[in-house]
């Protein structure tokens, strides 16, 4: 069953968003730190904003883990960022043309060979500091 976690990374990697989108089933939901798409036309969404912001952004797995109907990859995403990126905060970073390396881990929920549920999972402030962006800086003291 974990096979359907295969052919998306390879359908990502082609850039093949036909293919990456039948590996999702219909009510599927992904879960990101900018982003929550539920259903075919909101992953759609967002496969393509990251092709366009990463377009030869590759995901290499280092390793894939199975329990039953979840599947957990941990992986490299490689790429340079051509094109415009949504920011936490809904802000648009237009293309810097910097290279990225990003380590990323995405859990998935399996049932009747297809996605229903994908969480995605990595350092922000590694995206941001590889893109060239900084933090604000405050001066002020939490108590």
């Amino acid at each position: 069953m974990s096979h359907v976690v295969d052919h998306l990374v390879s359908a990502m990697n082609a850039r093949d968003l036909t293919a990456t989108m039948r590996c999702y089933s219909p009510q599927a939901v992904v879960v990101g730190p900018e982003l929550q798409a539920e259903g075919p036309e909101e992953i759609a969404a967002c496969h393509m904003h990251l092709f366009e912001g990463f377009p030869a952004l590759r995901m290499t797995v280092w390793e894939k883990v199975v329990c039953g109907d979840l599947v957990m990859i941990e992986a490299l995403a490689s790429g340079t960022h051509g094109g415009p990126f949504l920011l936490a905060g809904g802000e648009v970073l237009q293309a810097t043309g910097r290279a990225v390396n990003i380590r990323t881990c995405w859990v998935f929920t399996l049932a009747d060979d297809l996605i229903v549920s994908q969480r995605v999972y990595y350092d922000q402030l590694e995206v941001y500091s590889q893109i060239g962006l900084r933090l604000p800086s405050t001066s002020e003291s939490f108590d």
